[in-house]
């Protein structure tokens, strides 16, 4: 993702705990632990990237993802 500022994240739909889930451009999936329409999105990665998988790591955590700017197609689904 070098040089890379913008992250499209495509909405696939809720999880069975009702967590809106997206797909990135490289097939990473992404949950969206609070989607609380007040609040900025707190995007996780889904174990074994799978659509059901538990959140995993905070993309805060990772380096490449620093910086970005998130799009959500066609938008950010919240509570």
């Amino acid at each position: 993702m070098m040089g890379k500022t913008v992250l499209h994240l495509k909405y696939l739909g809720r999880d069975s705990w009702d967590r809106p889930v997206y797909m990135d451009d490289e097939g990473v999936v992404w949950k969206d632990v609070d989607p609380r329409a007040e609040h900025k999105a707190s995007l996780c990665t889904s174990v074994n990237n799978e659509f059901d998988g538990e959140p995993d790591a905070d993309m805060w955590c990772f380096e490449k993802y620093q910086n970005v700017t998130v799009v959500f197609v066609p938008e950010r689904d919240v509570w």
